[in-house]
């Protein structure tokens, strides 16, 4: 038992005391298990009635009521002749005729162990008792006994609980220890957890390490991040192997623009005959023009975005037969016709881009240093009707660059440029802005 008891549990003490009183013969005193509805049970059998006659009994399930029934008249009375075909009450009036016992105070725990007769027994004989009679039960089951006072006894509050365990141990904690708040708050105030603290198993252990220990962590880190380093250098050496090995050699862009010596002989001329010098001249033409420099390449938006020079010779030439070189020299020479004269009408229209706003968007088709190339282009492709032709300026050079309609943003553009001719779409248009135009518009001036 404890040595003290609790301001709250005193109170209660006092208030089942003073309902005892006010003529309430049968008290219930409710709560879950582990509240110290015991405790408080022992505590008023022992400070409370002292002139009474009190029994406690302890009940159990394998207690049966004839064993209740004498547990509490042997306490009650002296040397009582019980009769086990009698039922309590019926003993009770008997033995009270036979000797005066005075009140009684009978206390019992574990009231849910009371079978149905035996609550119906307590119940009669707490109203008709020959003598003062005074029952108080400590049971978990709520509304047993109809006309019995019901007491709910209550949790404990932090200050409590820290006052109930100071009774028991002598060594607590500091209040802002972290671990001794967790555990106050997760008990809920129960009594019997709070009783189940265990100092040892929250003491943090101090343990002296080895001086030379943290050499060893330091020296197995630096091997980690060595061989870790070791393994992305082995990896990127690997993946740039890999790239290397399986995938295929880009091929090298040919400009866009066309110089105007490479198509003379192409455009210009009536017929061309194809024999062993033009093609040997052919091959150094194609070779000039790929180490030709910066400043001859096209005027472009992205720099990666380039024509194919091959695709736009096919383009403006008519589609031949083809020629067998072995008897090309000892045959007629084959003759490639000019575009009609009619179809080259097709003048340069920088007004016409200047009044366009700045965010519309062009596909650029071709750009040469030779207006009549430019406009048997836009002849031979049927592009006339939303092909634009534009004049600019670059490295002391007039260029004359092919654009082909007018878009809003650059996905109506891209719709569009699935549309066009096949020998079109060889060459590699790209998209450019209206903005960029206007600024390549603006070097004729300077």
């Amino acid at each position: 038992m404890q040595s003290q008891i609790l301001p709250s549990r005193a109170a209660l003490v006092d208030r089942i005391a003073l309902q005892f009183e006010y003529g309430q013969n049968l008290i219930v005193l409710l709560g879950p298990s582990g509240l110290g509805k015991s405790y408080l049970l022992e505590t008023f059998i022992t400070d409370k009635y002292s002139d009474f006659n009190k029994s406690f009994v302890q009940l159990s399930a394998r207690m049966s009521d004839m064993q209740l029934m004498s547990e509490l008249l042997e306490q009650s009375f002296r040397s009582p002749l019980i009769d086990q075909n009698l039922s309590l009450s019926e003993n009770f009036y008997q033995l009270a005729k036979q000797q005066n016992c005075g009140p009684c105070l009978w206390v019992l725990d574990g009231g849910r162990h009371l079978s149905e007769e035996m609550v119906e027994e307590l119940t009669a004989l707490t109203k008709h008792s020959p003598t003062t009679l005074y029952v108080l039960l400590a049971s978990q089951s709520v509304g047993q006994f109809k006309s019995a006072v019901e007491i709910h006894l209550e949790a404990l509050s932090i200050a409590e609980s820290k006052q109930l365990m100071k009774c028991y141990f002598n060594d607590l904690p500091y209040d802002e220890d972290p671990v001794f708040q967790t555990f106050l708050r997760e008990a809920h105030g129960n009594p019997s957890l709070l009783l189940a603290w265990q100092p040892t198993q929250h003491t943090a252990k101090v343990v002296v390490t080895d001086k030379v220990s943290w050499r060893v962590h330091l020296i197995t880190l630096l091997v980690i991040i060595m061989l870790l380093i070791i393994g992305f250098l082995y990896k990127s050496d690997m993946t740039r192997w890999w790239y290397d090995f399986y995938q295929p050699q880009p091929e090298t862009p040919v400009a866009t623009a066309i110089a105007v010596d490479t198509l003379k002989q192409a455009v210009t001329e009536p017929a061309v005959t194809i024999d062993s010098s033009q093609v040997e001249a052919a091959d150094a033409q194609s070779a000039d023009q790929q180490a030709q420099p910066e400043q001859d390449k096209p005027l472009i938006d992205n720099p990666t975005q380039e024509n194919n020079v091959a695709a736009i010779l096919d383009s403006l030439a008519p589609v031949a037969e083809p020629v067998d070189i072995t008897t090309s020299l000892a045959e007629e020479p084959t003759v490639v016709e000019p575009v009609p004269q009619a179809q080259q009408i097709m003048p340069a229209d920088n007004a016409w881009y200047l009044q366009q706003p700045d965010s519309k968007v062009v596909i650029q088709l071709l750009a040469v240093t030779q207006q009549t190339i430019a406009e048997q282009f836009v002849a031979k492709q049927s592009l006339q009707v939303l092909g634009k032709v534009y004049q600019t300026r670059r490295n002391d050079k007039i260029w004359w660059v092919v654009t082909y309609g007018s878009f809003d943003n650059l996905n109506a553009a891209r719709e569009v440029l699935a549309s066009l001719p096949e020998d079109v779409r060889k060459n590699q248009p790209f998209y450019k802005k209206i903005s960029k135009i206007k600024q390549e518009i603006a070097l004729l001036d300077q």
